[in-house]
């Protein structure tokens, strides 16, 4: 798979054909169409916050208690909490109330979530060449996830009070869950494999490419993200009222410097609208050295407290 973004360009059109008239994809949009794909195998108490977060009465004190639970997922939250991109003020807080206090109970639901999916993606047993396709995913999302950053901090850089709603950690979380339905896919395959079918390896990373979008929208839906989550995930803009940029402006302009820096053969295709600070920005980071934009997009990661 030679694409970045292997969720939004379709790279071999005869095999993406050849994928669609096969049974395996067939099943696949059955299952999206009616909702019924599985979802992915998440800690417990993933799911509870996510449950509580729909809740309107649910408090602070209600997610902390229930992040004590899983302690790796509590002192995920608390290091993301004191880390760089999510620290503002720069205070260290040490104990749970204060850290879910700061990032807020939707941002806790969004960090455990895109920590849950990381963790997964690097240690669920399938098949080998399931288990690469996931691990390859999880460093472009990473890698995504890092260049929206960039993206929305040179925004922000260049026209601070125009773009206050724009929110650096709301991107990078944005940018590692953008293919979150990648996993169902990837286990349908490996569960239609167990039953004895069969299907080419480049055949079902051409029906995961094509299908990738809408089962994580259907993910993202059902677990109760927001717009912004749902728009960047299916590469579709359906909000009424629009800021003048949105955070899939920015995952646009992303994916657009990506590709420019890989020099792949999609960039050709990929069309990317934006005003003129966009064309700035877009500017200022293409014009960086390779060794200092790789250097800004290991800070990103590092700074994140993923």
């Amino acid at each position: 798979m030679n694409h970045l973004s292997f969720y939004w360009l379709p790279e071999n059109k005869h095999l993406l054909i050849q994928g669609l008239e096969s049974e395996f994809a067939q099943l696949v949009k059955f299952s999206i169409s009616t909702g019924k794909i599985a979802l992915p195998p998440i800690p417990d108490v993933v799911l509870k916050i996510q449950q509580l977060c729909s809740i309107e009465s649910t408090t602070i004190a209600d997610v902390a208690a229930c992040l004590t639970d899983d302690p790796s997922l509590a002192a995920v939250v608390i290091r993301v909490a004191n880390s760089v991109v999510f620290n503002r003020r720069n205070i260290t807080c040490l104990d749970l109330s204060t850290a879910v206090s700061r990032l807020g109970i939707i941002r806790v639901r969004d960090i455990v979530t895109a920590q849950a999916i990381e963790q997964l993606k690097h240690s669920i047993n399938l098949s080998t060449a399931c288990n690469k396709v996931l691990t390859n995913s999880a460093a472009i999302s990473r890698e995504f996830g890092a260049s929206m950053v960039l993206v929305t901090q040179w925004f922000k850089r260049l026209e601070p009070q125009h773009y206050q709603h724009l929110e650096q950690e709301k991107a990078l979380l944005v940018g590692l869950l953008a293919d979150i339905g990648l996993f169902c896919l990837v286990n349908e395959y490996h569960l239609y494999l167990e039953n004895g079918h069969y299907l080419d390896q480049d055949i079902a990373l051409q029906i995961f490419q094509s299908n990738c979008s809408a089962t994580s929208q259907l993910v993202l839906k059902h677990w109760g993200f927001d717009n912004d989550f749902l728009e960047v995930a299916s590469n579709q803009p359906f909000i009424e009222h629009r800021q003048e940029v949105s955070y899939l402006d920015i995952a646009r302009i992303a994916n657009h410097l990506l590709l420019f820096r890989k020099q792949d053969d999609a960039l050709d295709e990929h069309e990317v609208e934006i005003n003129t600070t966009g064309a700035e920005v877009l500017y200022h980071l293409s014009n960086m050295t390779d060794v200092e934009f790789r250097s800004q997009l290991h800070g990103v990661i590092n700074a994140s407290g993923f």
